[in-house]
């Protein structure tokens, strides 16, 4: 992040993504709702472009420092270590995060239509499914790249579902139920306990 007023910028464009929606996301709506002289935003991000790869970069950050423990903690080796990991990690998007995820899916659709920020958002969430597959191959997975895909699939299928869809919001009992059945059939019943 080039400075503290790209972050505030940036934090106001995704309460903006939350609040208003993609149209909502302009450059003046963000100096006013940011309390900065008019111009301040286009002066940083002159572009539309410039202000949803501002605001992409800032949520990577900011959910990168969200899963930064549980991602940066010894792989586990087990189905149920792996299986908690995992589970607090969405139930992290659904709760403290869930303001980032609703962003998160605003700027996903956008990517669809601006090959600029698809680039940007592949390469975010490259970061994201690495960890996974190697956290999967340490467990035993006789495909990890795969199941990687699988774990990753499963996760944003269930975000999506609770924020944005017609599911109920599950209980972190849930998460901790539906991954562990995922993963025990990747991994097998009980995957490397005590290796």
């Amino acid at each position: 992040m080039k400075s503290q007023r790209a972050e505030i910028i940036a934090d106001t464009a995704i309460d903006l993504l939350v609040e208003r929606g993609m149209r909502g996301l302009t450059h003046r709506a963000v100096d006013e709702a940011a309390g900065l002289p008019p111009g301040s935003t286009s002066n940083l991000a002159r572009t539309r472009s410039a202000l949803l790869e501002l605001t992409l970069d800032r949520l990577t950050r900011l959910e990168s420092a969200l899963f930064a423990p549980l991602l940066d903690a010894p792989e586990p080796d087990a189905v149920d270590v792996l299986t908690e990991m995992t589970a607090q990690l969405l139930w992290a998007q659904l709760t403290v995060g869930r303001r980032r995820t609703i962003a998160r899916y605003e700027l996903a659709l956008e990517a669809t239509r601006r090959p600029e920020l698809r680039t940007i958002y592949d390469r975010a969430g490259e970061h994201f499914r690495d960890p996974v597959v190697a956290i999967l191959a340490a467990a035993g997975s006789a495909d990890p790249v795969r199941h990687g895909r699988q774990v990753v699939a499963f996760g944003e299928g269930v975000m999506f579902d609770a924020i944005v869809g017609a599911g109920a919001e599950p209980t972190l009992d849930d998460l901790r139920l539906g991954i562990g059945e995922l993963l025990r059939g990747m991994l097998g019943r009980e995957g490397r306990e005590g290796r």
